[in-house]
């Protein structure tokens, strides 16, 4: 069992604080698991009785009725029967359940939804109660208001590559290239054959994730739109690009003409699903945001590389995506850096040129630029990868990964140099 002590120390931290624990994270990522698993054998471990732990997964067509918030609501109650000792209440993918009209109020067009039966549980002074969820739709302001401030979200992630390595059965650079490869969705490590992983992920996508986002939205017909949107981002993994650069990209690649607000649209869907994460442009000297154009990342590298059938495996992007995701389970802010310098072209003339910063990551007062490079066992090599770096005049720590298993050292500039695979299986820099 791989314990996934981070999330399993929130969720302690934040036992029985009066406030609903909203778990979320993409599907298939480990949610269930944590609450039905890690966190109910912990709570057995305590003392707590398996009477006193209600779990309902309310995307199992067992459980259908209770999709209906009344009848959840009354069945719930109906077990909290002990008026003295603490329950805790499992509620997996709440999503699922309706908002139906109001039936005691027929001519109000009043709703009831899942939030009514949570804040009504609240209120029952020895409940305390987890919810996961799949899509932002569970951190959206509105829902966040109607929980009156008592909503606590805890984000799951897919496995970091410390996790991976942890429940992987072989060496460091082995488990490494199955990371780079394969990703960090938990039952991928049960998989044993490449056709076996690639048909598990390539599942995930077509008759979960898709179909989830489909139906969600009331897409009818744009199923092949939202492929072919998703191969691109994949191919362009660490690319600017923006949704009028994508759409004239459908245009020219694929001759058809889709406006470019619904391509932002169709990728605000894959980013409420947690599949995508956006990037935004920071001008690290200016202080501010750029806007467009922005990067996409995948929520999980192997679900990328299954989209493109595992054809397009450039480690620089790949290793790009990966640091991007360890940086947020580091629950770091991460922006893509931009800085501006002025000098002398060859003619002598005064130039003003833009630099990228792979990444600007910001925690409370700390805040790391980051770049990802192959190599840089070539001088030449060094000074370009490290030319935007040496042009912020902060304090902040400098960092450069490599693919290369290294011993870390600073250079004369105080830039640290660190492999892959130590940056991420090390908890700090």
């Amino acid at each position: 069992m791989i314990e996934r002590k981070k999330y399993l120390d929130k969720l302690i931290r934040k036992k029985e604080n009066g406030m609903v624990k909203v778990i979320t994270g993409i599907r298939r990522c480990g949610k269930s698991y944590l609450l039905f698993e890690i966190y109910h054998k912990y709570l057995n471990s305590i003392g707590v009785d398996d009477s006193h732990i209600i779990e309902l997964a309310l995307d199992d067509d067992m459980n259908i009725r209770y999709r209906n918030p009344l009848e959840l609501g009354q069945y719930i109650r109906s077990l909290i029967t002990d008026k003295e000792k603490m329950y805790y209440i499992f509620l997996d993918e709440i999503q699922k359940v309706a908002e139906i009209p109001n039936p005691y109020l027929p001519d109000n067009n009043e709703k009831i939804s899942f939030v009514d039966v949570v804040l009504g549980l609240m209120k029952i002074h020895n409940a305390d109660i987890y919810v996961t969820g799949s899509n932002s739709k569970m951190l959206s302001s509105d829902i966040l208001t109607e929980f009156r401030g008592r909503g606590d979200e805890i984000r799951i992630n897919p496995l970091s590559f410390s996790e991976f390595y942890m429940g992987f059965n072989g060496e460091k650079r082995d488990a490494w290239r199955e990371y780079y490869t394969y990703g960090g969705m938990p039952l991928v490590l049960l998989q044993k054959t490449h056709e076996d992983k690639s048909r598990y992920l390539d599942d995930l996508f077509n008759k979960i994730y898709l179909d989830d986002i489909m139906n969600r939205n009331n897409i009818a017909h744009d199923k092949s739109v939202l492929e072919d949107l998703l191969n691109i981002i994949s191919s362009s993994v660490g690319s600017l690009t923006n949704p009028l650069k994508l759409s004239k990209t459908f245009k020219s690649v694929k001759n058809l003409s889709i406006s470019d607000d619904t391509i932002a649209k169709y990728l605000d869907y894959f980013i409420d699903a947690f599949m995508v994460y956006k990037a935004q442009r920071y001008d690290v000297k200016g202080r501010k945001y750029i806007g467009s154009p922005m990067k996409y990342y995948f929520a999980d590298i192997g679900l990328r590389n299954a989209k493109l059938n595992f054809r397009q495996q450039e480690e620089n992007h790949i290793m790009e995506n990966i640091i991007y995701n360890e940086l947020l389970y580091r629950e770091y802010n991460v922006d893509v850096g931009m800085v501006e310098y002025n000098h002398k072209d060859n003619e002598g003339k005064s130039k003003r040129t833009q630099l990228e910063i792979d990444f600007v990551a910001a925690k409370g007062s700390e805040k790391l630029y980051i770049q990802s490079a192959l190599t840089v066992s070539e001088e030449s090599k060094r000074m370009q990868e490290i030319n935007s770096l040496t042009k912020v005049n902060d304090s902040f720590k400098k960092i450069v990964i490599v693919k290369e298993n290294i011993i870390p050292w600073y250079d004369e500039n105080g830039i640290y140099y660190i492999g892959i695979e130590q940056f991420l299986l090390e908890g700090r820099l």
